[in-house]
């Protein structure tokens, strides 16, 4: 057995364009961005309520949104995935990148919550 669950929202913008889409959307949104020196994410705190992520990152790609699954186990839950239809893109520093049905891409990550709320909002599948 494994857990997951939804971790978070992920703007994807152009380099040139995360700065102005932070911008639009902490002010959209009525939140404070938070950027972490040297990173990619802008963090949008509390933007989709306390359960889920909402943040900003700058791509060298075309302007999308990707859903993160955060679990205790990645091999478990990709297999999961796969098995559900996604096809798997690429794997990157522990993660792995799956297209779903329909075209959308999300990563499957490990735990990136506080471990006590993960397990308390995680649901449970067989592996």
């Amino acid at each position: 057995m494994h857990r997951s669950r939804l971790y978070g929202v992920f703007v994807d913008s152009p380099r040139a364009e995360a700065d102005a889409a932070v911008s639009f959307w902490s002010a959209a949104l009525g939140v404070t961005p938070e950027r972490p020196a040297d990173d990619e994410y802008t963090v949008l705190p509390g933007a989709a309520g306390h359960e889920l992520a909402f943040e900003v990152q700058a791509v060298d790609d075309a302007p999308r949104y990707h859903l993160d699954i955060e679990t205790d186990d990645v091999a478990a839950e990709v297999a999961r995935l796969t098995a559900l239809g996604a096809k798997e893109e690429a794997r990157h520093d522990g993660w792995t990148i799956l297209r779903a049905p329909g075209g959308h891409l999300l990563c499957v990550v490990p735990v990136q919550s506080d471990r006590p709320f993960f397990y308390r909002h995680a649901r449970t599948f067989d592996s």
